[in-house]
């Protein structure tokens, strides 16, 4: 929590005026049960009106002060709050897109939409309370004993006892509320990622007609939420109950003990009056400190949860220190491969076993490389492995005879075009979408990238072109629409290394043939990495891959894996493909 305190600079004038002027409100109020008391013992006592008249305007003017004061310091703290919580908030995410896929693996996307949003608000509304109350309360509540102490010192003992009481109590519950709220976020975590999984699976939810057992599931998520939350608020509930029974006993002694010593004429009227307003003060402030202090114990809780994430290193280094050595000339360039993966293998966290196991590959400039192979041998890990979105666990991968960990990430994903596996859209229009790879595309590069991906055909056919617009996650085209545009999006720029994750998948033969035409004949044609499930869209790469839980198994030619790679043949036989150039 200390780490986030750092984002409070630019904030730190108003971090300092909030809670100035509420200490200034709070003398004003310190100071009106002294103007009553002498309004009781001199004006009233007395009859003398012009004496209450004077008070009464001096009453006046403290209120409007204290007004003032309240003003100025509510909007100092709002302003500190917002400003300091949207400085951690742009980080958080700034960071978060910073992580590798192995940390957002790790984390997971429940989570961090949670610390984003839901621990962001709680840590808001605790730096505002902060700022307005943790000062001023406990300056009134001492203050209040000070005072009563000028009024009568004999009596101002029932405050040396009182308060050590309520201090005693709110401690005690803050003690035991602050890892219950840690708990609450947890469970929320899990409500979360339980809404977020049946609102995207809707679909198939309903098509297995799974919805009772997905309700009772969640119903069992909501009620031990509910369990925790019950639990912490019984807790946070006993705080009022008892503050409000040892100040209310201490009221009626301190009544008690002031009753027989006015009628003994050794205390007056207005003083008693005047220690039961400090009494109440310091009952309403020991109110308010509570609340405070969930409301902070709450958002310490979240900004722990919030500084796990914002301390979490990337495993990848971004900025890489480059020597001379990995600078080619293009004399050198034509000498040594493309791309090259030189015993590679990688490991999931919490795993025991390699998803990919000692990789060999060598691949020229403008070769297409297939990659086929049953769900879960290893494709979209090897595709994972180029622009580093995860780093080998073991051996080294090249481009241009460079170690791709010696690249700044900016660098070495501009020489990538990347098509997932999902086709995802974003809000905005179909311009702005195809932007993404390549900023300052004009609508001719744009126009010529739909076209080699087959998209220009639709895209001409919208009222407004370029500018139609595009739902989130482009839910407002089809499936083949989709997957068209975000390969038109990954040709944009026209990148060196393009990485085609099950990207056609959607697409008919005929369309999948006319792309893969429309990519061979390019002038400079780029590297492709093309996984599929369909022979026919890899039988005319230059090589296939053929991965079998994480090894390769087969490399070669169609023709060639025909003839000497069982998995391939069992590949082609499950799709009508028997025979040599069939």
């Amino acid at each position: 929590m200390r780490h986030l305190l750092t984002y409070m600079r630019g904030y730190r004038r108003q971090a300092f005026l909030a809670p100035l002027f509420k200490m200034f409100e709070a003398t004003t109020e310190l100071l009106v049960p002294l103007v009553v008391a002498a309004m009781i013992d001199k004006g009233i006592a007395t009859g003398n009106k012009p004496y209450l008249v004077k008070m009464a305007i001096v009453m006046v003017l403290f209120g409007i002060c204290g007004l003032s004061f309240t003003i100025f310091a509510q909007y100092f703290s709002a302003r500190c709050a917002v400003g300091f919580t949207a400085k951690v908030r742009h980080a958080l995410f700034e960071h978060i897109e910073a992580l590798s896929f192995k940390e957002l693996d790790q984390l997971g996307t429940s989570t961090l939409i949670t610390r984003m949003t839901s621990d962001m608000n709680q840590v808001q509304n605790g730096v505002n309370l902060t700022l307005r109350l943790l000062l001023r309360s406990p300056f009134i509540v001492f203050g209040a004993m000070i005072m009563a102490f000028t009024v009568d010192a004999k009596a101002a003992f029932t405050f040396v006892i009182v308060i050590p009481l309520l201090f005693l109590v709110v401690f005690a519950i803050l003690l035991a509320s602050l890892p219950l709220f840690t708990k609450v976020q947890a469970r929320l975590d899990k409500l979360l990622t339980a809404t977020r999984q049946n609102l995207t699976g809707v679909r198939v939810i309903r098509a297995f007609t799974m919805e009772e057992r997905q309700t009772a599931e969640f119903a069992a998520r909501n009620k031990a939420l509910v369990r925790i939350q019950k639990f912490s608020g019984r807790i946070s509930a006993l705080l009022n109950p008892l503050t409000y029974v040892i100040l209310n006993l201490g009221v009626l002694y301190l009544i008690y003990s002031g009753a027989l010593r006015v009628n003994a004429g050794l205390l007056t009227t207005g003083a008693v009056v005047a220690l039961y307003n400090y009494m109440s003060q310091i009952l309403v402030e020991v109110v308010k400190m509570a609340n405070l202090i969930i409301s902070v114990a709450k958002a310490i809780a979240c900004g722990n949860r919030v500084n796990a994430v914002l301390t979490m290193e990337s495993s990848l280094d971004e900025h890489p220190h480059i020597s001379e050595d990995d600078v080619k000339t293009p004399e050198e360039l034509s000498q040594i491969p493309g791309v090259e993966f030189c015993h590679v293998s990688y490991r999931y966290t919490d795993t025991t076993e390699d998803m990919l196991h000692d990789v060999n590959l060598s691949v020229r400039r403008g070769d297409t490389i297939g990659i086929i192979g049953g769900t879960g041998s290893g494709k979209s890990t090897l595709l994972s492995l180029i622009p580093r979105f995860y780093d080998a666990t073991d051996g080294a991968l090249f481009i241009d005879g460079r170690d791709v960990r010696t690249f700044p990430l900016v660098e070495l994903r501009k020489m990538c075009g990347i098509v997932f596996q999902k086709s995802v859209l974003f809000t905005g229009t179909i311009r702005s979408n195809m932007q993404y790879q390549k900023a300052d595309a004009t609508d001719e590069e744009i126009w010529e990238a739909l076209r080699l991906a087959c998209a220009d055909e639709f895209v001409k056919k919208m009222p407004d072109g370029l500018d139609s617009a595009v739902a989130a996650g482009g839910v407002n085209f089809s499936g083949g629409q989709r997957q068209r545009l975000s390969i038109a999006r990954s040709l944009v720029g026209n990148p060196p290394i393009l990485l085609l994750d099950d990207a056609a998948s959607a697409l008919d033969y005929a369309t999948d043939a006319k792309l893969q035409k429309n990519l061979d004949s390019l002038p400079d044609k780029p590297t492709i990495f093309l996984v599929s499930q369909r022979v026919h869209s890899l039988k005319n790469a230059d090589r296939i891959l053929v991965l079998e839980d994480g090894i390769v198994v087969g490399e070669g030619t169609h023709e060639v894996l025909l003839e000497c790679c069982e998995a391939y043949r069992e590949i082609c036989a499950s799709q009508g493909v028997k025979e040599v150039g069939a």
